[in-house]
C-alpha cells in the first residue's frame, strides 16, 4: 500500500495514466459537503456490497475526512486482494488545506 499527502495526490493525478480510481468512503452527507472532482462515493458501510463493482487492476486511492477511514478500507482492499491501492494521508481536510481551499471544510 502506498500513502499520498495531499500535493503528491494531486501532482500524481496531473500525470497518471490510466487515471486512478478516486475512491471517497465518507458518508453521502460529508461527500456532498466538498469531494475531489471524479471522486466516486462509497461509504465505508458498504464496501464489501462494493467490491465486485470495482476494477482490481485499476489504482484506487481511498479517500476520507482525516485518513482513518480511508485506511481501514485500505487495509481491507488489500486483504480482499486487491494489490494497487493507496490511502490520501489527512484526507479531504488535508486536501482542502494544501491543494483546493476552495472547498468547504468541516
Amino acid at each position: 500500500m502506498h500513502d499520498y499527502t495531499a500535493k503528491e495526490l494531486k501532482a500524481h493525478l496531473d500525470t497518471a495514466e490510466p487515471a486512478p480510481l478516486l475512491l471517497d468512503v465518507r458518508e453521502p452527507w460529508e461527500y456532498e459537503l466538498c469531494h475531489i472532482q471524479g471522486s466516486r462515493l462509497v461509504p465505508m458501510g458498504q464496501i464489501d456490497s462494493a467490491l465486485d463493482s470495482l476494477d482490481a487492476d485499476r489504482e484506487i486511492i481511498v479517500i476520507c475526512h482525516h485518513g482513518g477511514r480511508s485506511q481501514r478500507v485500505a487495509d481491507y482492499l488489500e486483504r480482499a486482494g486487491f494489490t494497487n491501492i493507496a490511502n490520501l494521508t489527512g484526507g479531504i481536510d488535508a486536501w482542502t488545506n494544501d491543494v483546493d481551499p476552495s472547498l468547504a471544510k468541516y
